[in-house]
This record gives structure tokens, sequence and C-alpha cells, in this order.
């Protein structure tokens, strides 16, 4: 049974009260770039205009600055903590950090339109297929003709370290979820919790079909294993 508007609230309460209680700690734990996102750097033209839909730290800006990138830089956030760490930094390029609801309505009418949009480590904290084909739809809207998405999502049943870090979600009063979503506890700084969704690669690029996309390529990185990320990369049909 799809879960329902008001648990999907529910979720996102969960990660911005993780994000606004335990963003320092988090971003200290977000230091390097991963291989992954690496990969992708390395297919990226230097001059074109980007939007980062879940910039945190905004490290992935730096990375690019430091790649010497010299397009413009837009980078999307609901967490004021790691928004203030992103904008604290400068390095050169010329970025624009905001902070907006990637599941409210309408967030794309206020960016413009950009040839490249990224989305790493985001989509798994979007509880819902609603609420995922929403942001999905605004990301296409947002993409100018012959663009291109290219996200991540977090593969953590594939690690035994971060399957012992799963909870029941009795911890926070809540049992009609949908299959494939899961409660995270977070050690660093205190105890957390986190909700995340691991999406399998057909769950995802049937996603894709959903929202006007066509998968270009996808491929497994990060971590110990080299499968501790998914990433795809998405045109607009």
């Amino acid at each position: 049974m799809p879960v329902q508007k008001e648990i999907a609230f529910q979720l996102i309460e969960v990660n911005r009260q993780f994000y606004q209680t335990f963003g320092a700690a988090f971003s200290a734990t977000r230091g390097r770039i991963q291989p992954g996102v690496r990969r992708v750097m390395g297919g990226l033209l230097l001059e074109t205009r980007l939007l980062d839909l879940g910039c945190g730290n905004g490290e992935f800006a730096r990375a690019l600055a430091a790649a010497g990138f010299r397009g413009e830089y837009t980078g999307l956030d609901f967490s004021l903590p790691l928004l203030r760490e992103a904008d604290s930094q400068p390095d050169g390029l010329r970025a624009t950090f905001r902070q907006v609801d990637l599941t409210a309505d309408d967030w794309h009418l206020t960016t413009g339109r950009f040839p490249l949009i990224t989305c790493f480590a985001t989509l798994h904290h979007i509880p819902g297929a609603e609420l995922r084909l929403k942001l999905l739809n605004q990301a296409r809207a947002a993409l100018s003709p012959g663009g291109r998405l290219i996200l991540s999502v977090w593969q953590f049943l594939h690690s035994e370290r971060l399957k012992a870090r799963i909870l029941p979600w009795e911890q926070v009063h809540l049992s009609a979820v949908d299959e494939g979503d899961f409660l995270l506890d977070w050690r660093s700084g205190g105890l957390g919790l986190r909700y995340a969704h691991h999406f399998s690669a057909a769950e995802l690029s049937q996603l894709a079909a959903q929202s006007g996309f066509r998968v270009a390529d996808s491929f497994f990185s990060d971590g110990a294993e080299g499968n501790l990320g998914l990433y795809q990369t998405w045109e607009a049909q």
C-alpha cells in the first residue's frame, strides 16, 4: 500500500529534525567526494550551468571549483546548518546556495533552466512515490532541452555494518510505511534517527520512465566493495 501523505510528512520531519540537530556532526563525516561522484565529474563540461538538488554542505561545489569548473552553480537544500557551512567557504566558484524544500510545490519556477541537474544522495530521503515523482517532474521542468539529470541513491542494504543500524519503526510510532523504507540510527554526537528508502536498480529505472526520462547510464560505486551507491544518468524524453 502506498505511503499515505500524513506518514510521508512524518518521515520528512524525522529527517528534518535529524539535519537540524546533527547537521554539524553529519557534515564532519562528508569531507571527501565519493568515487562515483568523481567518475561523474570526469564527464562534465567545465562551463555549464548546474543545479544541485540536495547540495548539503557544498562539498560537491568545492570539488567542482578545485577541478576548474567555470560555470554557474546553484545549490538547493532544506538544511540551514549545512547551507551555512556551504556558503561560508568561498572557493572562487560562481555559486549560489538557497534554502528550498524539495518536497514543496513549484520550487522549480524560481530556479530558471539548466543543462545539467545533479541529485546526489538525496532521492532516498524523499518518502513515497507521489513526492518522488513530483520532485522528478519539477527537475525535468527545470532542465534545458537536451539536458541531463545525474543522481545517486544510497545502497545501505549492501553493507552488513549499515544493516545493523536499522531500527524498528516503533521508535517513531509508525508502521504503515512502504516496502524498502527503513529507519536507521546515527551515533556521532548523540543518537539520531534517519529515514531512507532503499532503491533497486529496476525500481530507480522505473521511476525514470514514470517521470519522463530515459536511463542513459547506470553503475554502482562507493564503499569498500564499490556498491554503496547506485548512480544513473537520465535524459528527458
